[in-house]
């Protein structure tokens, strides 16, 4: 997860984040990643479930972050174009 975060903020030139549709390929990874990572959750609650749901949120927040690099320049180039 934290490798497609790194791979996609030179796919993104953060701070100016120019539209690519490269960071597809990172999203991708990103969310196979969270599915990996649910697989691993219990039914039954101890500290093990707890701490595979820190890793899901934090999965989640890294894919936000990813979904973000990816849409927000498509979002502000349809709001420039009119």
């Amino acid at each position: 997860m934290l490798g497609s975060v790194l791979a996609a903020i030179p796919i993104s030139h953060f701070p100016h984040i120019r539209p690519t549709l490269l960071l597809i390929f990172p999203a991708l990874v990103a969310m196979l990643g969270t599915a990996e990572t649910v697989r691993c959750i219990q039914r039954r609650w101890s500290l093990y479930h707890g701490g595979v749901l820190l890793c899901i949120y934090m999965d989640l927040m890294a894919l936000a972050l990813l979904l973000f690099f990816l849409l927000y320049p498509y979002f502000l180039w349809f709001s420039t174009a009119r």
